[in-house]
C-alpha cells in the first residue's frame, strides 16, 4: 500500500506525480487546444482568428492544426489510466477499461464538422461517440466509488473525509455533464441540425472535474498533514 506521508521513496513520489500529471493534462487539454488553434490561425496566411473561434466540441480539434496535440494528450491520459493501481483487482481492471476507452476516443475520430465525409467515417464517428460516453462513465465511477476507498486498517481523517466529498462531487459533475451532452446530441439528431457549441463547454467541465479529482488523488489538494500516518488517498 502507498502511504500518504512525506516519503522519499522514488516509486511512491513518481506514482503521485503520475496522478498529478493526469490531472494537469485533463484540466489543460480543452484550453490548450483552443488557444493553439487560435495561435495557428493568427500565424497563418490570413493572420485572422479562426472561424468559428471555438470548435463545437473538443473532438473537432482533430480537424485543426492541433490534431497531434489532441491525439497525443488523450493517449497520454489513457496510458496513465492503464498504469494506475488501487486497493483491489477491481480498481486495476477499471483503470484498464478507462484507458482503453480513452485510446478509442483518440484513435477513432469524430465526424468532420466541415463536411466531405464518407459513410464509413460516419460509422467511425459513432464508434468515437460510444468510446467517449463509456470513458466519461468509467471516470465518474472511479471518482464516486474507487477514489473514496480507504485502507481498512487505518483511521479516516478529516482531510480524507473532505477528499471523499470532493471525489463524489467531481463524479456527479461528470454524470451531469454526460446527461447534458446526451441531451444536446439527441436534440441535434431530432432536429437534423449540427450539435450545439455548448458541447465544448460541457466536455471541458467534465474533464475539469476529472482533472481536479486526479490532482487531489496525487496530493495536489487536501493533502494530509505530516502527522497523519495513513494509507488512505
Amino acid at each position: 500500500m502507498l502511504t500518504r506521508t512525506r516519503t522519499k521513496n522514488p516509486a511512491v513520489l513518481s506514482y503521485y506525480a503520475m496522478r498529478r500529471a493526469v490531472g494537469y493534462l485533463a484540466l489543460s487539454l480543452p484550453f490548450t487546444l483552443a488557444l493553439g488553434a487560435i495561435v495557428f490561425a493568427l500565424l497563418g496566411p490570413g493572420h485572422d482568428l479562426p472561424r468559428p473561434l471555438l470548435e463545437r466540441s473538443i473532438s473537432d480539434y482533430y480537424y485543426t492544426p492541433m490534431r497531434n496535440y489532441y491525439v497525443g494528450g488523450l493517449c497520454a491520459i489513457a496510458a496513465f489510466l492503464i498504469c494506475s493501481r488501487g486497493y483491489e483487482l477491481q480498481d486495476e481492471i477499471t483503470g484498464y477499461l478507462a484507458g482503453a476507452f480513452a485510446f478509442g476516443v483518440a484513435l477513432f475520430p469524430s465526424v468532420n464538422p466541415y463536411g466531405g465525409y464518407t459513410a464509413m467515417q460516419v460509422d467511425i464517428g459513432f464508434v468515437h461517440t460510444g468510446f467517449a460516453a463509456l470513458m466519461f462513465l468509467v471516470l465518474a465511477y472511479i471518482c464516486i466509488f474507487l477514489f473514496r476507498k480507504s485502507s481498512p486498517e487505518t483511521l479516516l481523517t478529516r482531510r480524507k473525509r473532505h477528499r471523499n466529498r470532493l471525489y463524489g462531487l467531481c463524479g456527479l459533475v461528470i454524470v451531469a455533464c454526460m446527461a447534458a451532452m446526451v441531451g444536446l446530441t439527441i436534440e441535434s439528431s431530432l432536429r437534423a441540425i449540427p450539435p450545439s457549441g455548448l458541447l465544448f463547454w460541457w466536455e471541458s467541465l467534465a474533464l475539469a472535474a476529472f482533472g481536479i479529482a486526479w490532482l487531489t488523488k496525487g496530493e495536489g489538494f487536501l493533502k494530509d498533514k505530516p502527522h497523519h500516518q495513513i494509507h488512505a488517498s
